[in-house]
Formats: structure tokens, C-alpha cells, sequence
């Protein structure tokens, strides 16, 4: 597949100082894809909150609203497959045909309106989690494509305060429009949302070749993304580290309440920390680029591992101040080996392997959570819940040592 990286990149030259937002923004591409991104995300975040209470509300059952949040999640599991298609097909195109193709399927929940109406309600948040699979590998593809390589690290930090303040901001406006007129309007919403992404998508200017007809299988096409991770010596390390902070996330994630209690707070004091570590994130995807460039990517992800890491100790300590610094702290820290894992695969793998890889990557790297969560849940009644987190925060400070620790080969590749 060929691309206008190289034109690109000579007509969004950039002094390599200023402050991310700025150098972002200056650039056409990368503004037109954050508008997408803060767009669509708004719709998404709501629909995800909203599912779960609309069934929630339809049946009474707790198990029912959690296969929800089961279904928009469970297709990343198919991730390195998935991610094939947003190297068969053009990728400004796939994107654009997808949030059509969303904002055309989501009005179909206008008829759910009772516990009948739940296989429909189930099988359009599979379908959506599956979209969203192929979605986020060809938008990861086109990225790296259509924004100059200088700002790839500010991108995706900006990505992550984009993702991160829908998240704060979606919920609570998704809430009241589902208190004012049902979830079919959340779904109408998030429906308007995929279409204004579809035409920012389809603004931005990137030239692609048609990509060559494939001279393999699907599983071999779905393998060449696993090997190409395995085999760079720079970049299997990244993920590997994000795969067990994300595990130890998931752990950390599980006894959130247990902490809570132990606070002698309320369960509903976990909105309060969970706002608290989406302001951390926030505002460590506003420094992300300029700290990638200083750091490199291994030495930025250990640096925010390591915060992780001794947050999560300290939530131990049954204070109200520190829980809420642990919680911003953990928001910091927890997205720089995602931010530094993405970054050096759209650097340094091949445009016609990149949709696969990197939807393996998110595999590997998310996938993890759901087991830490598993884990965590499974003990945290018979075992003291201070002695799971500093367990979880001994392992994610371990990670963070050999990342750091460990060199690059001068041959990686």
C-alpha cells in the first residue's frame, strides 16, 4: 500500500518544541481525526454506560447488565483476525463504511422496549464490539499514515485525553437523556455520533493505493501480526510489559470496592476515584509526546509502570487523601505503556502489516484485564485485600525495572 507519508511529512514540518496540543492541532490530519475521536467516543461511552442500566431496568438482573460491557468487549479477544481486514481493504474507506454502517444499525434499538427485546439489544453491542475491533486497527493504520511521524507520540497522548474525558463527561449525559427518553435515545445518539465521525474521516486527506491481493490464507495473514511482535526485539518487550500491567490493572480494578470499604466509604465513593484516576489520564496524554521525545518509548512506559506501581501500594494505606492521590496517580501512570506500546508499532512496523499487528498488540495488551479482574474478584473475599495489592504493585514494579533495565539490541528491528 503506498501512502503520501513521506509528502506529509515534509509539509507538516514542526520545530520539535511546544506544547502538544498546539503541534497537533497545527497539523490538519491529526486535528480532523482527534475531532473523530472526541465525536465518536462521546456516543460510545454513553451507549456503554446506558446498555447495561437499560437491562438493568428491563429485567432486575445484575448478571444480564454485565453481559453488556461482556459483549462490546469480547470480540477484541478475535483481535489478530479481525485486524486483517484493515490491511485487505483501504483504511480511510473502512473507516468511514463502518460508522455508516453503525449509525445504521444502532436505530434499530428504537423496539426494544422489554425483556423480549433483549436478543436484539445483545446481538447489536456484539456486532458493535466487533466493528469497533476492525475499526480501531485501520484508524491505528491510517494514523500512522496521515499524520507526520514527529507527532505520532503527541497523537496518541491527545488520544488518550480524548478517550479518557469522554469517559468522564459521556456517562452523566448519557444518564439523563436515558432518564428523560429511554435507551433508544442513547442509541440515536450514539448513531449521530458515527455519522459526523464518517464525515470528519472522510475529510482528511490521505492518499492510499489499493493494497495488493493476498497470495495467503486468512490464518497465515493473522499470524504474520503475531510474528512480526514476537520477532522485533523492540517492540515484543513494550507489549509484553503493557500485557502484565494491564493484568495487574485488572486486579488492582477488583478490589476497588474492598478499598472503599475499607475507607468506611459508601460504594458509591468509587465514582469519586474512578474520576479522580480519568483526571490523571487526562493530563498525562497532554505531556505524553513531549516526554516520549525526552524519554524514548521503554524508559517513558517504565517511568508511568513504576507510578503505577507504588500507587497502587499505597492504596493499602486507609486514608481518604492518599486514595484519591493513588487513584490520580494510577490514572497517570497506567496509560504511558499503551501510549509508548502504540507509538512504536505504527513507527516501526511495514503500512501492509500494520492493521494486523496492531490489532494484535490490543489484544495482547487488553485481553489481560478481563483476567486480572477475574482473579482479583476470586480472591479478594479469602485473601486480605492489602496483601493482593502489594502483590500487584510488586509485579508491575518488577516490570517496570527490566523495561528499563533491558537495552535494545542495536539489531532490533
Amino acid at each position: 500500500m503506498t501512502t503520501a507519508k513521506t509528502t506529509k511529512t515534509k509539509n507538516t514540518k514542526t520545530r520539535t518544541t511546544g506544547w502538544a496540543v498546539a503541534r497537533v492541532l497545527r497539523d490538519r490530519d491529526a486535528a480532523l481525526y482527534l475531532a473523530a475521536l472526541v465525536v465518536s467516543g462521546f456516543g460510545t461511552s454513553a451507549l456503554w454506560l446506558v446498555s447495561g442500566v437499560w437491562v438493568k431496568d428491563l429485567t432486575g438482573s445484575d448478571g444480564l447488565a454485565a453481559l453488556c460491557a461482556f459483549a462490546l468487549w469480547a470480540p477484541t479477544v478475535a483481535g489478530p483476525a479481525l485486524g486483517t481486514l484493515a490491511d485487505r481493504f483501504r483504511r480511510r474507506p473502512l473507516l468511514i463504511g463502518i460508522d455508516l454502517f453503525l449509525a445504521a444499525l444502532l436505530p434499530a434499538l428504537l423496539v426494544v422496549d422489554s425483556p423480549d427485546g433483549l436478543w436484539l439489544l445483545f446481538t447489536v453491542l456484539l456486532v458493535y464490539g466487533t466493528a469497533s475491533v476492525v475499526h480501531e486497527a485501520a484508524k491505528s493504520a491510517l494514523v500512522a499514515s496521515a499524520v507526520a511521524p514527529e507527532l505520532l507520540g503527541d497523537f496518541n497522548g491527545l488520544r488518550t485525553t480524548a478517550v479518557e474525558g469522554m469517559k468522564l463527561l459521556a456517562p452523566p449525559a448519557g444518564a439523563g437523556l436515558y432518564a428523560a427518553y429511554g435507551g433508544a435515545s442513547v442509541a440515536v445518539l450514539d448513531a449521530v455520533t458515527c455519522g459526523c465521525a464518517a464525515v470528519l474521516y472522510a475529510c482528511v486527506r490521505v492518499r492510499e493505493g489499493r493494497p495488493e491481493a493476498p497470495t495467503t490464507g486468512w490464518r497465515e495473514r493473522t499470524a504474520q501480526g503475531a510474528r512480526r511482535l514476537w520477532r522485533d526485539r523492540g517492540l515484543r518487550p513494550l507489549v509484553l510489559a503493557g500485557a502484565a500491567t494491564m493484568l495487574c490493572s485488572g486486579v488492582n480494578g477488583a478490589l476497588i470496592y474492598a478499598v472503599v470499604e475499607d475507607l468506611g466509604r459508601s460504594p458509591a465513593y468509587t465514582g469519586v476515584l474512578y474520576a479522580a484516576q480519568g483526571a490523571g489520564s487526562v493530563v498525562v496524554g497532554l505531556v505524553s509526546g513531549p516526554a516520549l521525545r525526552r524519554l524514548g518509548e521503554r524508559r517513558f512506559a517504565a517511568a508511568g509502570i513504576a507510578l503505577t506501581g507504588a500507587a497502587v501500594a499505597l492504596r493499602a494505606v486507609p486514608s481518604d487523601a492518599v486514595a484519591l492521590v493513588c487513584s490520580a496517580a494510577i490514572g497517570t501512570g497506567l496509560p504511558c505503556v499503551l501510549i509508548a506500546a502504540l507509538t512504536a508499532v505504527q513507527r516501526a512496523t511495514p503500512d501492509r502489516l500494520l492493521g494486523r499487528t496492531a490489532a494484535t498488540a490490543n489484544t495482547l495488551m487488553f485481553a489481560p484485564t478481563a483476567v486480572g479482574m477475574g482473579l482479583g474478584a476470586a480472591l479478594v473475599e479469602p485473601t486480605d485485600h492489602r496483601l493482593l495489592l502489594i502483590t500487584a504493585a510488586l509485579t508491575l514494579l518488577t516490570t517496570a525495572a527490566r523495561l528499563f533495565l533491558n537495552r535494545v539490541p542495536a539489531d532490533a528491528t
